[in-house]
């Protein structure tokens, strides 16, 4: 297990149920040992003028659990995961339902993690490809 110490699906949608992510209504549905897959409607709130949805939505999805995985390896109480750069490749369209993205590491450092993310439609088609790192910074003393 990758994790700090285990946490539950419930932990982290209280995470995800606040700020940009409660507003899209992105939730985890899933972790294990070595990765987090969350979900995101595709409705008004993500799509772009065209109907389509948004890259930006996507790229959303793929920092935010790609930030909360970082978060989950590192000792909150000393450290954090902050995002440095995301890239990702829209492949597909989507135009309702819902996408899943599937967040595993590539690399986990003392000082950066990399993270593979693949957003799937419901026919688990990719729709896009993302790769995040991290900065792992010591938390300021307040």
């Amino acid at each position: 297990m990758i994790w700090h110490r285990e946490y539950s699906l419930e932990e982290v949608n209280e995470l995800f149920a606040i700020n940009m992510t409660g507003f899209l209504d992105i939730k985890a549905t899933s972790i294990s040992d070595d990765e987090i897959i969350a979900e995101m409607p595709v409705n008004e709130k993500v799509k772009q003028p065209y109907g389509l949805l948004h890259g930006g939505a996507s790229c959303v999805l793929a920092e935010s659990v790609g930030s909360i995985a970082s978060n989950m390896v590192v000792d909150g109480n000393v450290y954090a995961g902050v995002g440095l750069e995301i890239n990702a490749n829209h492949i597909r369209p989507v135009t309702k339902g819902k996408v899943t993205a599937i967040c595993k590491p590539l690399h986990i450092g003392k000082t950066t993690h990399v993270w593979d993310i693949k957003i799937n439609n419901e026919r688990g088609a990719l729709v896009c490809i993302s790769r995040l790192t991290i900065a792992v910074i010591k938390k300021p003393s307040i």
